[in-house]
């Protein structure tokens, strides 16, 4: 029996389907609600170009789809396709309008990119493999494919009932992830101990502090910040030298 490899219907537009089925896969489309590519009952891949990289990190798609993968597979991947990561800014023209300040543009995203990848790795633990073209993104998702059925994968469906989560829930992770020491996977834990935003703006530091990777320390800072006062003349004056600054 050959590779078999369930794609989400968004995919269409892209080469990858046509170049899997050239390659001897047989193909089915999906609406997925998790990943790009199932190609076992464990293995699900996210399939990004750096312009879905770029925009997923700042409307927090990215880290939301991560814990998705992270959720629903044991073994998900990411494959980033494009080659401004391997060979530099210049291969690559962040802006639509590819104006002169394009290139100056993802030179400044970099770091941000890099930090977010960083994340991914570290804290979901989902391996990150570049792929410069659509061809190679097709032969590793065949080579995928190939070693999970070499290693006896479990048999099941590939697809899967899966409930997406809720956009407010994108909103509610960006108020938590902008406390003191607050990343994306903490404002996930938050919210899945206190339930709303506000139950956990109104715990205690020995309620925070029992949220994993949080801490004693950071739940001190947290608190301090949501409970300071700027009734204060000298908080008030700190206010207006701040907003003074910056006209």
């Amino acid at each position: 029996m050959g590779v078999r490899i369930v794609i989400d219907e968004r995919e269409k537009g892209s080469r990858v389907p046509e170049l899997l089925r050239g390659l001897g896969a047989s193909i089915e489309f999906s609406l997925l609600a998790v990943g790009d590519y199932i190609v076992s009952s464990q293995t699900a891949i996210e399939r990004k170009t750096i312009s879905d990289l770029i925009s997923s990190i700042y409307d927090g798609r990215l880290f939301l789809q991560c814990n998705d993968l992270i959720q629903y597979y044991s073994k998900p991947l990411i494959v980033i396709e494009g080659n401004a990561l391997l060979q530099g800014p210049e291969q690559y023209q962040y802006s639509q309008t590819r104006d002169d300040d394009s290139r100056e543009s993802y030179i400044e995203q970099m770091p941000l990119i890099f930090d977010a990848l960083a994340k991914v790795a570290l804290e979901f633990r989902i391996p990150i493999i570049p792929a410069p073209t659509p061809e190679c993104t097709s032969r590793i998702l065949m080579v995928v494919a190939n070693l999970v059925r070499m290693e006896g994968s479990p048999d099941g469906p590939l697809l899967r009932r899966i409930r997406k989560q809720n956009p407010l829930y994108i909103q509610q992770l960006s108020v938590l992830s902008s406390l003191p020491g607050v990343g994306d996977k903490t404002a996930m834990r938050m919210l899945k101990k206190f339930n709303t935003p506000i139950r956990t703006l109104t715990a205690s530091v020995a309620e925070l502090s029992m949220i994993a990777g949080l801490g004693t320390n950071r739940a001190i800072r947290i608190r301090r910040l949501l409970d300071y006062s700027s009734s204060t003349k000298d908080a008030q004056n700190e206010i207006q030298k701040t907003l003074g600054d910056t006209d």
